[in-house]
């Protein structure tokens, strides 16, 4: 018969061995919340002693991760189609829930004139402009959307280059191989970007808004439901709401 002292002992090394093996707590957040996140991750923490890490990618990139297995626990999309599609397949258990707007901006360093916005993008003193693919990346959809508004989609067609992400545009503004990139207004008034070149709003009328959801992912519920739902609630809350304002977007 096994004495107290080898039962508590049992105990414990079972206790230590499914902390070990319990998954880090993660997020799959749209490339424009690559600094806001920072901001939310810290505030969340200091709250319920959860750490949350982050994977960064265009929105569509991420949806295909997580149908491939990719072990995911939130999914902060840029838009609400992905997450969207994702919760009707069943790969998220909740359905996406708006908790910000995100923001288009023209923005550059390379000293190009923006004082003519998306019209004046044409002019033959600016080169190459930038934006994210509009297949992956809901701002580069909506990039496209502006041009046809103002009727330079065609024109400017010569110029465009595409990244695969907001982020890998604003690689292309900060190493000057564009003039002008098609970014979010979470990117330029970042504290790691502010003062670097210059930037404009995109007037909101020539674009459709752009309403970025959440949802908690069936791995998330899986393997770290407890975590996953105080995040997501989390989100939604006033400090978080606080947080998006305080960086660029919107509120619901």
């Amino acid at each position: 018969m096994r004495s107290l002292k080898q039962l508590l002992i049992a105990s414990v090394l079972a206790v230590s061995m499914q902390v070990q093996a319990a998954e880090p707590f993660t997020v799959a957040i749209a490339a424009n919340l690559k600094y806001v996140f920072d901001d939310l991750a810290a505030e969340f923490k200091q709250e319920t002693g959860i750490e949350a890490q982050s994977v960064l990618n265009a929105s569509g990139k991420i949806a295909t991760q997580v149908r491939q297995g990719a072990p995911f626990d939130v999914f902060m999309s840029a838009d609400m189609e992905f997450p969207e599609g994702l919760y009707k397949e069943g790969f998220a258990v909740t359905a996406p829930k708006p908790y910000a707007y995100g923001l288009l901006v023209l923005w550059s360093q390379t000293g190009a004139d923006l004082s003519k916005g998306v019209a004046g993008l044409t002019d033959a003193a600016i080169g190459k402009v930038a934006i994210a693919n509009p297949k992956l990346a809901p701002f580069g959809k909506q990039a496209l959307k502006a041009m046809e508004f103002y009727k330079v989609k065609v024109a400017l067609e010569p110029k465009l280059v595409y990244g695969e992400s907001i982020t890998q545009v604003s690689q292309y503004v900060d190493s000057k191989a564009v003039d002008v990139g098609f970014s979010a207004k979470s990117i330029v008034v970042a504290p790691e970007t502010t003062g670097k070149g210059k930037w404009v709003a995109v007037p909101e009328e020539s674009y459709e808004p752009i309403a970025q959801g959440v949802v908690i992912l069936k791995h998330g519920i899986d393997n770290n439901a407890d975590a996953a739902r105080k995040f997501y609630g989390f989100v939604q809350s006033e400090k978080a709401r606080a947080i998006f304002a305080k960086n660029g977007y919107k509120l619901p």
